[in-house]
């Protein structure tokens, strides 16, 4: 796995170190690329001071040399500065024909030697942060690609100006899904532009035998030509945070587990991608943990609600252009205050379409058919927002002119069942665009049994992929999403996750969310 720096190829598009060595001294850790050793840089053991290696290193003082497959930023604490390196990774498929990586284990390397001088109260600080950053270490579902940046949709890939891939992949990346963007600073600011691995956190789905990673490619059988499925799902930083411990907006219009998805489709040369995005309902409310089963939720009276639901749509409608929210928040009940205090807010926005759609209430009984209503409700919009299609040569054929913003109370399981129907619709209408359906098929009718459940697969997958990292357990519901209909192994497992997020809600995600913060992966709240 060796990849040429930038600097030593004539190739146009930017490419970042891979493998690099590790080497522990007394005084300094050196990290230099196997394939350019003169090329590495220096981090003093005493206080964290980065420094470009000048000709050979010495190498026979080091106590350890190791490898290592990129650097993910800094952390600067009470004794000194803590490295954060990936101690392995795998490679888990392509991304428009660019090598994706998993991240399976990071470490943080201590350049502390400060601490022999604080006091004992600092010291046990310094310990409980010790232990927050070894959570971090555990932080799942983050990847990365060497070659090319994976935070921008391929819409945004084609309207950014030529030679964009030739700058450093850190710049083209979006910011707000680059899980480690707040460490990388020291990095950036040391020009170790080759070095820097922006991190996204969320889910791409690939490989065909379903193992449970989270990128992973269907691939369909249409016409005697194989048709690609690609998933992949963007998990925003701007308020990051688990479940119960981070709910709503701040005043910025931030919300909490804001996801953007993606289903990329290729087929007989075009290239197709349909995008939605997820988010916690943009008000000022909590649901503060009492070790109650389903804590109640509260709405937070304040002056500048009504700023904040019209910033987050702003922020929506100039990214993504108009803007359907579709709440499958109860209307009875203890959601009812919530889902009424967002409906009276979305009077106030004439330019954002909403619709409240008690999922509960509508496909109660196992009636989930009844997804049709709701898109019956909203399909002249959502074919007027249409989807991304460009052809072999990179010609536009079709862009997706605006966005269904969906959620629930956790933006989980109702939406994420939700979102899977919607998906699946855009699915047959590319298909159909691209003349491998006629207009009076569909993917359920005209593709082999094994075809659909690849993508069904594809997003149960991805829904238990998303839970894992807001709540700690895998989706509920995730047997609709495959099956079309729940079933007594799926209730069982459902009870079995609800149980689990109620134990993790109450008595771990606390020290999950103060990892979140030490680490200064989300500076906003």
């Amino acid at each position: 796995m060796e990849i040429e720096s930038p600097s030593s190829t004539g190739k146009s598009h930017f490419k970042l170190w891979s493998e690099l060595e590790l080497h522990e001294f007394p005084d300094k850790f050196v990290i230099r690329p196997f394939k350019s050793p003169d090329q590495g840089f220096s981090i003093a053991r005493s206080d964290g001071t980065f420094r470009n290696l000048d000709g050979e290193v010495n190498l026979e003082t080091a106590s350890r040399m190791y490898t290592i497959f990129g650097v993910a930023g800094t952390i600067r604490l009470l004794a000194g500065t803590y490295v954060l390196v990936i101690t392995s990774c795998k490679e888990v498929g392509t991304y428009l024909g660019y090598p994706v990586f998993r991240v399976m284990s990071m470490k943080f390397l201590s350049c502390n030697e400060g601490l022999s001088n604080l006091t004992n109260q600092q010291k046990k600080d310094e310990a409980y942060f010790q232990t927050l950053l070894r959570t971090v270490e555990e932080t799942p579902g983050l990847y990365y690609s060497y070659e090319t940046d994976i935070t921008l949709n391929l819409q945004r890939r084609y309207k950014l100006a030529d030679g964009w891939m030739s700058k450093p992949i850190w710049k083209q990346a979006d910011p707000r899904f680059v899980w480690n963007r707040n460490i990388l600073e020291e990095l950036i600011e040391n020009k170790l532009d080759e070095f820097v691995v922006p991190l996204l956190q969320g889910n791409i789905l690939y490989n065909c035998s379903y193992e449970r990673l989270r990128f992973q490619t269907g691939q369909l059988k249409l016409n005697n030509l194989t048709s690609t499925i690609t998933l992949i799902s963007r998990r925003c930083t701007r308020r990051l945070g688990t479940r119960m411990w981070r709910r709503g907006a701040n005043l910025e219009g931030d919300t909490a587990n804001f996801i953007e998805t993606e289903q990329l489709l290729e087929y007989d040369g075009f290239k197709s991608s349909f995008l939605q995005v997820r988010g916690s309902i943009p008000l000022l409310w909590e649901q503060i943990v009492d070790l109650s089963y389903k804590p109640r939720l509260a709405v937070i009276e304040h002056q500048d609600t009504p700023m904040v639901v019209k910033r987050h749509f702003h922020d929506l409608m100039q990214r993504y252009g108009d803007t359907i929210a579709v709440d499958l928040t109860d209307q009875h009940g203890n959601e009812s205050l919530l889902n009424l205090a967002f409906a009276t807010e979305m009077e106030k926005l004439p330019d954002v379409r909403y619709v409240s759609f008690d999922f509960h209430q509508r496909c109660g009984n196992r009636n989930f058919e009844n997804l049709k209503l709701l898109y019956d409700e909203i399909a002249d919009d959502f074919e007027k927002q249409g989807f991304f299609l460009q052809t072999t040569q990179g010609e536009l054929v079709a862009e997706q002119k605006g966005i269904i913003r969906s959620n629930c109370i956790d933006c989980l399981d109702r939406t994420n069942v939700t979102q899977s129907y919607l998906a699946r619709i855009s699915l047959n209408q590319q298909l159909q665009r691209m003349c491998a359906l006629t207009q009076s098929e569909s993917i359920c009718s005209f593709t082999a049994d094994e075809d659909l459940e690849i993508f069904r697969t594809l997003w149960v997958d991805q829904g238990d992929e998303i839970s894992l990292e807001y709540s700690g357990t895998n989706a509920l519901k995730g047997d609709i999403v495959r099956y079309g209909k729940q079933t007594i192994s799926g209730l069982i497992k459902d009870g079995m996750s609800a149980l689990s997020r109620y134990y993790l809600n109450n008595f771990q995600d606390g020290v999950r969310q103060a990892s979140f913060s030490i680490s200064c992966v989300c500076k906003k709240t």
